[in-house]
């Protein structure tokens, strides 16, 4: 997976927009649909026959906008938070001792994923796959990037998986990152799901159909 994202500033935004308010890795959809809204309302301004155009190419724009939104967060306390907005899709033990978490992101979810613990990002693989829906169980040989955190529990493991739209994870740190808690590690684009594994020993404080928000809801119990 390139990183040509990592040269920028950390929880920097694109258009130059203030920091937080929109999530890097957006502008290759935001800046030809904003574009195109600005054109065909220029050009309803002058002609009425644009007017019709206007109107979806505006939506679209302000859709986006939305779609792709980061807002700053007051970040929680607790060992382990939530690195997704989304719903608790599974909790699974795993076959070494550890639990997996999935959050499934849907279109209508912030899609800016945190660090669920502070430590250093000792790697960051894109595994390549499949693009089916995220609620269905095969979607576990999707596209992914997996992430490994060195942190004061040890090795924590983050998966990023992409969804049936979702086409591009976008990691915004390489390997070797030292990480605050809560800080924005990537995007993916349009949805779809974020699996975090505890190590054996930690007990889950969420439940299946569960809201979280990342960097602000606990995963683990103490």
């Amino acid at each position: 997976m390139p990183h040509s994202q990592t040269s920028a500033p950390r929880d920097g935004s694109p258009l130059g927009l203030p920091k937080g308010r929109l999530a890097r890795g957006a502008s290759p959809w935001l800046l030809p649909t904003v574009a195109t809204a600005a054109l065909t309302v220029a050009k309803a301004r002058k002609s009425g026959r644009w007017a019709a155009a206007a109107v979806p190419t505006t939506a679209l724009a302000a859709g986006m906008l939305w779609f792709f939104r980061d807002p700053e967060r007051e970040i929680a306390e607790g060992r382990v938070i939530s690195p997704a907005d989304g719903v608790v899709q599974s909790i699974m033990p795993w076959k070494d001792g550890r639990t997996r978490v999935a959050i499934f992101m849907s279109p209508l979810n912030v899609h800016v994923n945190r660090a669920p613990l502070a430590g250093t990002v000792t790697s960051v693989e894109h595994v390549p796959g499949g693009f089916v829906p995220a609620f269905n169980k095969e979607s576990e040989n999707n596209e992914r990037v997996v992430w490994h955190f060195d942190t004061e529990l040890g090795d924590i493991e983050m998966v990023q998986i992409a969804g049936a739209v979702a086409r591009r994870i976008v990691p915004y740190i390489p390997q070797g990152t030292k990480v605050e808690q809560g800080e924005r590690i990537g995007l993916i684009r349009f949805g779809s799901r974020v699996d975090i594994y505890l190590p054996e020993g930690v007990d889950v404080a969420v439940e299946v159909g569960q809201t979280t928000t990342a960097g602000v809801t606990r995963i683990d119990r103490d």
